[in-house]
C-alpha cells in the first residue's frame, strides 16, 4: 500500500508549473506551498497527514478560483500559482480519492 500516496504524473506537472510561475512572477504560495510542490513534483510518497492537509488546503482555497486572472498563465493571480503548487485541480481530485481510501 506504500505506493498509494505517490502523486501521479499529472499532479507532479501541475506542481512544477506552479514553481515555474512563482519563480517568474515572484508571487503566490507560501514556503509550505513551495515545499509541498517540490514533494509533488518529485513524486515523493506522502503521509496520511499530508493527504489530509492537502484536502484541507483545497477546501479552504477553492474560493481563490473566482479571482481575476485565475488560470491565466500570462498574468496569473497569486491564488492560481498557490493552487498549482498544491497540485492544481489534478491534485485536488487525486487527494480526495486518497482521503476516501484512508477513511475506509
Amino acid at each position: 500500500m506504500a505506493g498509494d500516496h505517490v502523486p501521479p504524473v499529472a499532479v507532479a506537472r501541475q506542481a512544477e508549473k506552479g514553481l515555474t510561475l512563482r519563480e517568474k512572477f515572484k508571487r503566490g504560495g507560501t514556503q509550505i506551498g513551495v515545499a509541498r510542490a517540490r514533494d509533488l513534483k518529485n513524486r515523493t510518497h506522502l503521509s496520511p497527514d499530508t493527504i489530509k492537509r492537502m484536502s484541507s488546503y483545497f477546501s479552504r482555497h477553492k474560493v481563490d478560483k473566482r479571482a481575476k486572472n485565475f488560470g491565466d498563465d500570462d498574468n496569473p493571480s497569486a491564488g492560481y500559482i498557490a493552487w498549482l503548487l498544491w497540485g492544481g485541480d489534478a491534485g485536488r481530485d487525486w487527494v480526495e480519492k486518497q482521503k476516501e481510501k484512508l477513511e475506509t
